[in-house]
């Protein structure tokens, strides 16, 4: 493990020492294990008088190797600002995290989020709601980010687990802390189908003012955000305010007229919000961004790198090899020449082949497994295996 990775994990744990402090810091003294050895004078260049107090006192009772042991026995990731694992999305937020910690995994870069969002005190229309979209979604194979709040973030996530689909949730606690407590299940089936993340260092309990800074995660994390039901005077607006700055899509649920929890959509949508007038039409509606999105992400990588050999030009595919005895289709030739020998997901390959309807797809990927022609690399990725 890094040396550095432990001394910047120190310097994430002081209080008072965020995203602008560590930024000058690493500029003008340059790792974070020279900052460790810093006077009381020197350090007074870069930051206050109250920094300074927390960072002596810290560096006095901080035990650099035993603390990051102790992150690594709770199985908690770290990723600093600019380090390999960052999200890229949160790259170019105006205020970025300094650091991410993660229970599971973070988001695919490869794969498009939404974040399914709405208020605590919801509906049975909102419950309702938050359910069908997160199973849609969950089976087009998008992932969902939310808050694993009560009320709608937590209902549409307990739904996309529910449905077998992959879920990520922003805390505004340490991830290591479940809140709220009675999403304890929740909270250890997302880590299990997904990741729980916060900016908050381990240990750091729930407080009411670091809510709506979580909120600029869920947003950012995401491509597109969905209001299920929300008051126009929310948390849950203020992530739709975040999203809009962030350039994201905005979509809202429309609601009855005379009800208050959908006040905030029906403004919304006043404003051109997009209209969820179908789950079924809504999850297509993603499906085709994230082909859109892959599409677009592939074709730059051809631009860089050579095309794959075709399928009858593969050595191990000619004429009279064993292999040449499974007698593909067609349509499966094509499909198994969009595989390659590093895992690509199943939206990956369909971006490739849009003529083939996606369930027909996800069919022959299993049947290629079946047949030992290709393999299933984590959760809907596929390689082959000749």
């Amino acid at each position: 493990m890094s040396e550095e990775l432990k001394y910047l994990y120190w310097l994430n744990s002081i209080e008072g020492i965020g995203f602008k402090s560590i930024a000058i810091l690493k500029k003008y003294v340059g790792k974070a294990a020279d900052v460790y050895k810093l006077t009381e004078n020197e350090l007074s260049w870069f930051l206050n008088k109250r920094q300074i107090s927390k960072l002596l006192l810290s560096r006095e009772v901080w035990d650099v190797d035993c603390e990051f042991a102790k992150l690594t026995q709770m199985r908690i990731s770290f990723f600093p600002y600019g380090y390999k694992g960052y999200p890229a999305k949160l790259l170019n937020l105006p205020d970025p995290p300094a650091a991410i910690y993660v229970k599971g995994r973070l988001p695919s870069s490869g794969r498009t989020s939404v974040a399914v969002i709405g208020t605590r005190k919801c509906s049975g229309y909102g419950s309702a709601m938050a359910k069908q979209l997160g199973v849609a979604l969950a089976q087009r194979g998008i992932q969902v980010v939310s808050g694993m709040a009560r009320g709608v973030d937590g209902i549409g996530q307990r739904a996309v687990c529910e449905a077998g689909g992959l879920t990520f949730a922003v805390l505004g606690c340490g991830v290591d802390i479940v809140y709220p407590p009675e999403n304890q299940r929740l909270y250890e089936k997302i880590i299990m189908q997904g990741g729980v993340i916060s900016e908050y260092f381990p240990g750091t309990k729930p407080n009411a003012g670091q809510f709506p800074a979580r909120n600029r995660i869920i947003s950012g994390l995401s491509d597109a955000v969905v209001v299920v039901e929300a008051k126009e005077k929310s948390g849950t607006m203020i992530t739709v305010d975040m999203a809009l700055e962030q350039g994201r899509e905005v979509y809202a649920v429309p609601g009855r007229l005379v009800d208050g929890l959908s006040s905030g959509c029906n403004r919304l949508l006043k404003q051109g919000a997009n209209i969820v007038v179908s789950v079924e039409e809504f999850g297509d509606e993603m499906l085709a961004l994230a082909k859109q999105k892959l599409i677009s992400e592939m074709n730059d990588l051809k631009k860089k790198t050579p095309p794959p050999p075709r399928l009858e030009e593969h050595g191990s595919l000619k004429e009279g090899d064993e292999s040449s005895k499974l007698a593909l289709t067609k349509e499966e030739k094509q499909v198994f020449a969009c595989l390659d020998f590093t895992p690509r997901s199943s939206l990956q390959i369909s971006a490739l082949c849009p003529e083939i309807p996606y369930e027909c797809l996800l069919k022959m990927l299993v049947l290629f497994c079946l047949k030992g022609i290709a393999s299933q690399m984590g959760a809907g990725s596929y390689c082959r295996t000749l």
